[in-house]
């Protein structure tokens, strides 16, 4: 008996105790928030989607260009207020999208700059017609790592506030 207590004790409890200090620097986040994207400073509501590995937006007018020999994108977005917003930006991969009943769908991704309360993130994120959802954007996995936990008891518990985040 003194045996097994000084194995959980030397190595079980250790693990225990580093991934609850861990979880205290995570900051709780309804699965409904309130994001800004940079550039173009819009507020738009999210939601956190511990199921996607990556983040999608809601980009409507796609519009793909080259310039200087590297593939851009143009698009538009428009927040739950109504604001809208032409961005540029490089497309920096082609992301494939397993969707229901096995149609794949290729979509451009870019880097955007996301905030939700203090949490400023550059982040890869996927552009496709989201109005057939309820939210502009979907929030996955890639961005809430090790900084946040989501309770799905909860909806906008808090706004973005980053400041003036640097444009990606």
């Amino acid at each position: 008996m003194e045996r097994w207590f000084c194995v959980f004790f030397c190595i079980v409890a250790p693990m225990i105790f580093e991934s609850d200090a861990a979880s205290k620097d995570r900051q709780v986040f309804g699965w409904i928030e309130k994001v800004r994207i940079d550039p173009g400073k819009l507020v738009l509501q999210a939601k956190l989607d511990t199921g996607a590995d990556n983040s999608s937006l809601c980009a409507l007018i796609l519009k793909e260009f080259d310039r200087g020999g590297i593939e851009w994108v143009r698009f538009e977005v428009t927040s739950y207020e109504g604001r809208k917003a032409t961005l540029e930006r490089p497309v920096i991969r082609r992301a494939k999208i397993k969707r229901f009943l096995g149609i794949g769908q290729e979509r451009p991704v870019v880097r955007l700059g996301v905030c939700i309360g203090n949490i400023y993130r550059e982040v890869d994120v996927n552009l496709v017609d989201r109005r057939r959802f309820k939210y502009e954007m979907l929030i996955g996995r890639s961005f809430m790592a090790g900084q946040i936990h989501v309770d799905p008891s909860s909806k906008f518990t808090q706004e973005p506030n980053c400041g003036e985040a640097a444009t990606p």
